[in-house]
């Protein structure tokens, strides 16, 4: 066993490693919901964006491949320290009689942590319907196959016109909105427990971060929310 195996294995390069692999997640959900926001900007700006992703080929599933990676990874390791930690506290509990504080403390630690699993269990789930409604085109293949016309005569996979046929089907924008709701607590729990982690929790300036992670955090939910109900209720992009 190579010393980054061995490093992993432990708690705290498990702790490392899943703080690493939250932190480039995080930072994907912000730069997709970047892109997904040219909705409004009109059919071509959403479509030339996502034509221009579609350019990259091999390299888009290359990256489609590694993200899903990274979330696995996530999970996977999330998991372990979980299941790791319930037989070490077992054994504990064992050997030593603990003061009801710290009993306390360690029941509320326990269940958030059983609390990020089981939510991060079920966005993987929402991760895999997204895939199949978008990207593979299993769940409303006929929005999937939507196409623009240009100008020149040339065709294009209408992501405009899809995105808006997607959400203005109510059972979506029920997958989507309470889905969006638990990832952003699963992202701001998880990002202050990655301070911790790294040891980034000095009193000057730590409540300046959690600030500045409740604002990405509400961007994420807010942005991802409102482009499935503005669809739904008409009064955002529309079809035409």
């Amino acid at each position: 066993m190579n010393r980054l195996q061995r490093l992993v294995q432990s708690s705290i390069g498990a702790k490392i490693a899943i703080a690493t692999t939250g932190l480039l997640l995080f930072a994907f959900v912000i730069v997709h919901l970047l892109g997904n926001l040219q909705l409004y900007r009109g059919r071509d700006a959403m479509n030339s964006y996502a034509e221009t992703l579609q350019h990259l080929g091999p390299l888009l599933w290359l990256a489609r491949l590694i993200l899903l990676g990274l979330f696995l990874s996530h999970l996977v390791l999330g998991f372990r320290l979980y299941r790791a930690n319930r037989l070490a506290r077992g054994e504990e509990d064992y050997y030593v009689k603990r003061s009801a504080h710290r009993d306390d403390l360690r029941r509320q630690k326990a269940k958030a942590a059983a609390m990020m699993l089981a939510s991060g269990a079920v966005i993987l789930l929402f991760v895999l319907y997204h895939l199949m409604h978008f990207t593979l085109g299993w769940i409303q293949p006929s929005a999937h196959h939507l196409t623009e016309t240009l100008p020149d005569g040339s065709t294009r996979h209408d992501v405009y016109g899809m995105v808006i046929a997607g959400f203005q089907n109510p059972i979506n924008v029920f997958v989507y909105v309470p889905a969006m709701l638990l990832l952003g607590w699963h992202l701001f729990h998880g990002a202050v427990s990655v301070l911790q982690t790294l040891g980034l929790t000095h009193p000057v300036w730590r409540p300046v971060a959690e600030k500045v992670l409740w604002f990405l955090v509400a961007f994420v939910v807010v942005g991802n929310c409102f482009i499935p109900l503005s669809i739904l209720l008409g009064f955002g992009p529309q079809g035409g």
